[in-house]
């Protein structure tokens, strides 16, 4: 697991979450780790896809240099908020645009289920959120973790090794942000 892609899916520069990438990769550059990093609020691409399915929207320049960076990696690192119980728009925008049939999946004749084009992947999620991770989990029942984890990463084969919760956002002060991004710094330095 050499070849790490920290994708953040923040649309705000001035977010913790961009305090968090920085962190992550702190670590994994001191573990002597390859890093990329996909800025989603930096990329020029629109996050509609069009026309399904049907008809392919051609990507954006933007958009295939993300996707050679995914193509490349061993581990992917999702860095978002929680918003509405889910990722930002433009994180799914960004998925709905990528993560396409004979790209991250295949269609297969006669089988309900697709050929996963990313097998070997491995991946892991850091979320930000105003809920208390115990009521996000247990009473939401973690609705933007399993979209991301199963519906999304899982359909195309990454196989997800850890989640990590930073919550409550809002109500923190700088020693708990503090301690969170030494967190993030210590995740990107033990990957394996």
């Amino acid at each position: 697991m050499n070849k790490i892609v920290i994708v953040n899916g923040h649309p705000d520069r001035e977010s913790f979450s961009h305090a968090l990438q920085k962190a992550y990769k702190d670590g994994a550059l001191r573990a002597r780790k390859e890093v990329e990093e996909i800025v989603l609020s930096d990329l020029d691409f629109s996050t509609n896809l069009q026309f399904g399915y049907r008809k392919r929207t051609d990507w954006e320049p933007d958009l295939l240099t993300a996707w050679n960076k995914i193509l490349q990696a061993d581990h992917l690192v999702f860095i978002f908020p929680m918003w509405w119980a889910s990722m930002p728009a433009l994180m799914k925008g960004f998925f709905d645009r990528v993560f396409l049939p004979r790209f991250a999946f295949d269609y297969q004749e006669k089988s309900p289920f697709p050929k996963k084009l990313l097998n070997g992947k491995t991946s892991e999620i850091i979320t930000t959120m105003d809920t208390p991770i115990w009521y996000y989990k247990w009473i939401l029942c973690n609705p933007g973790i399993k979209l991301l984890k199963n519906s999304i990463l899982g359909f195309c084969g990454v196989k997800n090794k850890r989640t990590t919760y930073f919550s409550v956002v809002k109500t923190s002060d700088d020693k708990q942000r503090k301690k969170w991004l030494s967190k993030t710094e210590r995740l990107g330095a033990k990957l394996s």
